[in-house]
């Protein structure tokens, strides 16, 4: 059965883009710690980020740069932390966070409520800058 984040990229499950290539694709989290917490997966279903290849994790890793500056110039933060977890879904991830401080990225803490319309939002910032 194909992961969750496999349906999205097929565009079964909707989701709110910020953008992507052949072989990545960025979208919000809908569960977000902090506002323009961004998901960065590969196309490719892989459970495991440390059972990429090497040439798909590099390539992923500078897809979330990429990502990560669009998100600096779209949100209000000092940094974007960078996390990666990979027990809820099983397909690698990359969690980029925009901090104000450490805590921000606790998993621990309660996530935010935005409205479809605020998510909506902030996605078109972040693939403006993109």
């Amino acid at each position: 059965m194909a992961s969750i984040f496999t349906r999205i990229v097929k565009g079964e499950i909707p989701c709110y883009q910020i953008a992507e290539d052949e072989r990545y694709f960025a979208f919000l989290d809908i569960n977000p710690l902090a506002k323009g917490h961004t998901l960065v997966i590969p196309k490719r279903e892989i459970d495991y980020i440390f059972d990429i290849d090497d040439d798909t994790l590099a390539g992923m890793i500078v897809f979330a740069k990429k990502v990560a500056h669009a998100i600096e110039a779209s949100v209000s933060c000092k940094r974007i932390g960078v996390a990666v977890l990979g027990l809820e879904v099983p397909h690698a991830h990359i969690h980029l966070v925009p901090l104000q401080t450490e805590a921000d990225i606790s998993f621990s803490k309660p996530k935010l409520q935005l409205s479809k319309e605020e998510m909506e939002k902030i996605a078109e910032t972040i693939r403006s800058n993109f």
